[in-house]
């Protein structure tokens, strides 16, 4: 009976939701409640390449990235970006996002400062094809770039000071791209 009693408590501690964890969960973009007037799509037409995307959001409130990447002219990249007021999120450990993808690998991006042009850390991940997942992308994961280029001396992000995010896709993957995105957040 002692078993049986150990085995119904550890499965509901199992089964109950991390109360704690819930609690610190920051949602940073609902798709269903955002519009995308402030989002910002850069194509690698900004310097000579083809390649075009955009962002859209359905009536069941998924944002939807899509595209199609070219390498010619040098080219090879587009992203979508959204600007925001300073978030604060240096109490949490890092971003949440609730995707679907075509199997491609993406880049989750944090800037922070309010500038065009700059530095941007990176966290990439793989949007397996066609399922639901739930990405964890910790802050220590994200990477200092510029341009596409790692940068060493950089020091990490700094997360009390995120000024812009975004998605981005790269690294040579030519062909037609498809990222849909259910929320943002910040556990």
């Amino acid at each position: 009976m002692k078993t049986l009693i150990q085995f119904i408590t550890l499965s509901a501690l199992i089964l109950l939701p991390n109360i704690s964890a819930l609690a610190k969960n920051q949602m940073i973009i609902n798709f269903g409640d955002h519009e995308l007037h402030s989002w910002q799509v850069v194509n690698d037409g900004v310097m000579g390449g083809l390649s075009k995307g955009n962002l859209h959001i359905t009536p069941s409130g998924i944002a939807v990235f899509q595209g199609r990447i070219s390498l010619e002219n040098g080219g090879g990249f587009t992203l979508v970006r959204w600007p925001v007021e300073k978030l604060d999120l240096s109490s949490l450990t890092g971003i949440v996002i609730r995707i679907r993808g075509d199997g491609q690998q993406y880049r989750f991006r944090l800037r922070t400062d309010n500038e065009l042009d700059g530095i941007s850390y990176q966290a990439k991940f793989r949007a397996p094809n066609q399922a639901w997942v739930t990405i964890k992308l910790p802050f220590s994961d994200f990477i200092p770039t510029y341009r596409g280029r790692i940068l060493e001396d950089k020091e990490s992000l700094d997360p009390s000071k995120i000024h812009q995010v975004g998605f981005m896709i790269a690294d040579k993957q030519a062909g037609d791209f498809q990222l849909e995105v259910e929320s943002i957040k910040a556990y």
